[in-house]
């Protein structure tokens, strides 16, 4: 069962969508990955399973080489399977997307789920928090996004020579990327070495914060000021247009000047 597990993390596959493959819960997953030997689970589980895996047999599971192609296979049949079996969802965090769309971010909400649902997982609620601002931040950099790519890629799940970005900025941004992962798992790197470059880094982000401070602060000034050349006191749904055109009036009195 240990290479069982190890297969089924190589090919990324999470207990959640394991678990919907198979039609159990995912507490029934974990019973299943803590029997000793597969052929303990329930016929038709087992077999489901090892459709998926492309085997006829347990003893085959050991055999079980994991390459780029084969990871392709299983996610490919293991898709196909999820989304035949999918329902449509009545919820309205899904209203208004494709099929497509609404299982793609069923199948995100439930992992981020699996990963969050330990209460004293302080790692993973910032892991999740982090991915959070990553998310809030995807359109300020087109870089992000090649970062996505990269990702994709390094865990197998998308081809090598795959663009659907700008191809030549998704090229070099990989290439550089490769070139420091690469220098930070060789060793080559150290603390000292780069130190000065993370200054340059924190500078950079303080630098970003201060303008952040510095553009809130003028927004509240000029917000406060629209309301008392308007005679209110607090921006509502009745006068919320009115103060906004107002602020917008402010603002182009100050580029003028």
């Amino acid at each position: 069962m240990n290479k069982l597990n190890e297969i089924l993390h190589e090919l990324g596959i999470s207990k959640v969508k394991l678990a919907k493959f198979l039609g159990v819960s995912r507490q029934m997953i974990y019973n299943y990955l803590e029997l000793d030997n597969i052929n303990k689970w329930p016929k038709d589980k087992k077999v489901l399973l090892l459709n998926l895996l492309g085997v006829k047999s347990a003893d085959e599971i050991d055999k079980i080489k994991i390459t780029t192609d084969y990871i392709y296979e299983v996610d490919d049949r293991l898709n196909s399977l999820c989304k035949a079996d999918s329902g449509e969802v009545n919820n309205n965090l899904f209203e208004g997307l494709g099929r497509k769309q609404k299982i793609l971010l069923q199948d995100i909400v439930e992992l981020l789920k699996e990963k969050i649902e330990d209460e004293n997982d302080v790692e993973g609620y910032y892991i999740l928090l982090y991915l959070y601002h990553f998310l809030q931040s995807l359109d300020t950099s087109k870089e992000l996004k090649y970062i996505l790519g990269y990702v994709s890629k390094a865990a197998g799940f998308t081809k090598p020579m795959e663009f659907v970005f700008d191809e030549e900025q998704q090229f070099i941004f990989e290439s550089i990327l490769f070139s420091a992962f690469t220098l930070y798992n060789g060793g080559g790197a150290s603390r000292t070495k780069i130190a000065a470059s993370h200054e340059r880094f924190v500078a950079q982000i303080e630098h970003k914060i201060e303008e952040k401070m510095s553009r809130t602060m003028e927004l509240n000034t000029i917000k406060v000021q629209a309301l008392k050349e308007l005679g209110y006191t607090v921006i509502n749904e009745d006068n919320a247009t009115e103060v906004f055109e107002k602020i917008a009036e402010i603002q182009s009195r100050k580029v003028a000047n």
